[in-house]
């Protein structure tokens, strides 16, 4: 078993641990009740971790970790007008939040 992730965000966690499980990687998410302890254990102690049974498939889930996480997301972008209803969105939009519309990428 080896540690593959660790983070103060629990929900990253926990979105990395379903990731690694839809690549068939079995996980364990440890010290996901320990947050009440800070203060009288270092932070860092504390924060959420995702351990992979399987320590032949450390690399791939590294891989896939890193990929995926979102300390690794590369710049949004600049933002775009919806052609359909003409909303302003922010550039990491897909969709219009107003109108369902695609974005149009040239």
């Amino acid at each position: 078993m080896r540690k593959v992730y660790g983070s103060q965000l629990l929900p990253m966690v926990g979105h990395l641990r379903n990731v690694l499980e839809a690549h068939g990687i079995e996980c364990l998410l440890k010290n996901e009740f320990t947050s009440g302890a800070i203060g009288e254990l270092p932070p860092g102690e504390c924060w959420p971790e995702l351990w992979i049974m399987d320590d032949a498939r450390f690399d791939e889930a590294a891989a896939i970790v890193s990929a995926v996480s979102l300390e690794n997301l590369a710049d949004p972008g600049e933002g775009w007008r919806c052609e359909q209803c003409g909303e302003l969105l922010e550039g990491q939009f897909t969709h219009c939040w107003n109108c369902g519309h695609s974005r149009v990428v040239n």
